[in-house]
This record gives C-alpha cells, sequence and structure tokens, in this order.
C-alpha cells in the first residue's frame, strides 16, 4: 500500500474480516514499525474487529540506517524532546487523518498506542486534535513539553500509561509527571507500574492496555 503523507508501515486486517476501529502503533527510537505490529497479534482475540497499523518513523537512524527515529536524540532534553515532537508531529496529524479518511472511521473509533518515543509522539498530536480520539495507550514514555498543553490542547481522549520502575531509559518518575500533567489539564487517566521491569512492557501492561481499547472501541 502506498504511503499516507510519507508514513506507512506493516498492517495487520481485522480478524473478523471487516474493520469497525483502527489501533495507530507508534514505536520507539531506533525500532520500525515491525517492532509493535505483534502486539495486534496479542490483541486480535480481545478486538477482533479492529485494524492495525504501524509507520515507520520518518528518519532513518543516522548510526543504522535499518532503525527509524520520529526524531534525532543527541543531548536527550526537553528542548530537544520538544522541537523534535514539532518536527514530526504534523506528519502523525495528517497519517491519522488520512486513515480515518481511508477507512471512513469516525475519530472516535480510533486509537493510538506508543512506546517510549513514540509514547511523547502519541500524546503530543492525540491531545492536540480537535476531535477526541477513542484513547491514547503510552508505554515507558513521557508527557513531553508538559508546560505547553494548557494552552493547546483540543480534545480529551481517555489515558492509560504504563511504565517500569527499573527503566533507565524514561526514569519511572515519568510517569508521575505525565499523571499529574494529565490531571491538570482535566484529561481521563489511568495506570500501571510494573516492578522491577526496564525499558519494556510486561504482560500485565498489555492485558490492561487490550481492556482499555476493548472499552474504547467497542
Amino acid at each position: 500500500m502506498a504511503p499516507n503523507n510519507g508514513l506507512d508501515g506493516p498492517r495487520l486486517p481485522a480478524a473478523s474480516g471487516k474493520a469497525k476501529s483502527l489501533v495507530i502503533f507508534l514505536h520507539g527510537y531506533g525500532a520500525d514499525g515491525h517492532d509493535l505490529i505483534g502486539l495486534g497479534n496479542e490483541w486480535q482475540r480481545a478486538l477482533p474487529d479492529t485494524e492495525f497499523v504501524s509507520p515507520h518513523a520518518p528518519e532513518p537512524l543516522p548510526q543504522s540506517p535499518s532503525g527509524r527515529q520520529w526524531w534525532d536524540l543527541n543531548v536527550r532534553s526537553d528542548a530537544e524532546r520538544w522541537a523534535g515532537l514539532n518536527r514530526s508531529g504534523p506528519g502523525l496529524d495528517a497519517f491519522i487523518t488520512a486513515e480515518l479518511e481511508r477507512t471512513g472511521l469516525p475519530a472516535g473509533k480510533l486509537a493510538l498506542v506508543g512506546f517510549s518515543q513514540g509514547t511523547m509522539m502519541a500524546l503530543h498530536v492525540g491531545l492536540r486534535r480537535p476531535q477526541a480520539l477513542a484513547g491514547i495507550i503510552g508505554y515507558s514514555g513521557i508527557l513531553a513539553g508538559a508546560e505547553h498543553l494548557k494552552g493547546e490542547i483540543k480534545s480529551r481522549p481517555p489515558v492509560f500509561l504504563a511504565h517500569g520502575t527499573m527503566d533507565q531509559v524514561i526514569p519511572v518518575d515519568a510517569l508521575v509527571s505525565s499523571v499529574e500533567a494529565l490531571a491538570e489539564n482535566e484529561v481521563p487517566r489511568s495506570w500501571h507500574v510494573a516492578h522491577g521491569m526496564a525499558h519494556g512492557i510486561d504482560r500485565t501492561g498489555l492485558s490492561l492496555g487490550a481492556e482499555f481499547l476493548q472499552k474504547r472501541l467497542s
């Protein structure tokens, strides 16, 4: 399938044969769309009427051309994150719009699921779309640029966040600050802390994610 607005990646059709909802996966730094599409296989039993797509991030990883990035990470500062989100955000926003047009689905039948850098993208774009999406799931990430959200938020889809206590890439404190910022902006939120887990997704987080999507996409 030809890319939409420069983004595309592996797809998984609805198990039932007729898609009534859509989940867009947003992978982390250095991976690509293939990294998360397998979650669709995990969730198909719970979400038989859901189609899944996992676009590759727009930029090649300089150190490893097979990997992709939503933006480059050099100093890993708040300013770098904010600049990167504003650079890649419009492309993802356009991709979401194109997917809704392609499927004929309303915004309330589309959910975003991100990991790490992909979580930052999901929260940044999803909370700024005028029509609320069904929901946003963020694994091992952070609501970057939280200080800007109050003046830019346009919708308040429910958000589920999950994070490991032993995450050395994005410390678990990021979950706390993200939940606090969502609360300040009156965004419905729930979360899961995976004790002893590093930068990843645990089985409980996957199960809770499936339950979240079932509720939001049914």
